[in-house]
């Protein structure tokens, strides 16, 4: 039960003024033990907390969904989870959409139909797409609508300039690229929208898994260029719909 209806049920008279209390003072988190679910998030930051799953073990990921489903909150976004854990969570009876590309899960998965907006998402390659759709399905989910541009690297610039209008109408664009991470400064010199540049580990020895592009982005010559880790998909997807969220309500 989130904050609105503890105080919706005290303001009916169906719960006491001690027992409001009480509520409203352990709501903030729950502790499990091996992890401190966060329930203000939602009223924060207007989405509940997100399941990081590559590091925990399957029971711990069971155990978080758990106790937030029984919240009954929505659209939980669980990232990096593999598909041996998707097949145990899948075993247990959780309720969920898969994203194979992305390795991205949403439980209570609930589309938001009028998405708003407008977020751009280019990438420099074909092997760059996992990283694009981890950004894009966030995106989608927190309720942005995204544009697709694949494939659309420096090697080939007339790609990327062929979709000029497309880009020209972005409220941000989100450059993904590995190798040189040029992609970035170069949609960072063509559009007046902010630009998150994502490096990604793509590449071959010398671009020290995604630190090549990294420090290019970061020394972008373009204005409004800003950087997220390497292979930061989620976190990119997320500035993104925040951007867009507040363009949206001007």
């Amino acid at each position: 039960m989130d904050a609105k209806k503890i105080l919706r049920h005290f303001k009916d008279g169906k719960i006491s003024a001690e027992k409001t209390l009480t509520k409203l003072k352990v709501l903030p988190f729950n502790n499990l033990g091996y992890a401190n679910i966060d329930y203000h998030r939602s009223l924060r930051q207007g989405a509940c907390e997100t399941i990081y799953a590559e590091s925990k073990t399957c029971r711990q990921i069971l155990g978080i969904v758990s106790d937030m489903n029984a919240k009954g909150l929505k659209n939980i976004i669980v990232t990096r989870v593999s598909p041996e854990k998707i097949k145990y969570l899948t075993a247990k009876k959780v309720n969920l959409k898969y994203f194979p590309q992305a390795k991205l899960a949403v439980v209570n998965f609930k589309e938001i139909k009028n998405k708003k907006g407008s977020v751009v998402i280019v990438s420099g390659g074909t092997s760059d797409i996992p990283v694009c759709e981890e950004a894009a399905v966030t995106a989608e989910v927190l309720g942005s609508r995204v544009t697709r541009l694949y494939d659309v690297g420096v090697a080939g610039v007339h790609r990327l300039l062929s979709n000029a209008e497309t880009l020209a109408n972005a409220r941000v664009v989100i450059a993904v690229a590995g190798m040189e991470g040029a992609l970035a400064s170069v949609v960072g010199g063509v559009v007046g929208c902010p630009v998150i540049g994502v490096p990604t580990s793509v590449g071959y020895g010398a671009s020290f898994g995604g630190v090549s592009a990294l420090l290019s982005m970061l020394n972008s010559c373009a204005n409004g260029v800003s950087v997220v880790n390497i292979d930061n998909g989620f976190g990119a997807g997320v500035i993104a719909h925040r951007i867009n969220k507040t363009e949206s309500a001007k």
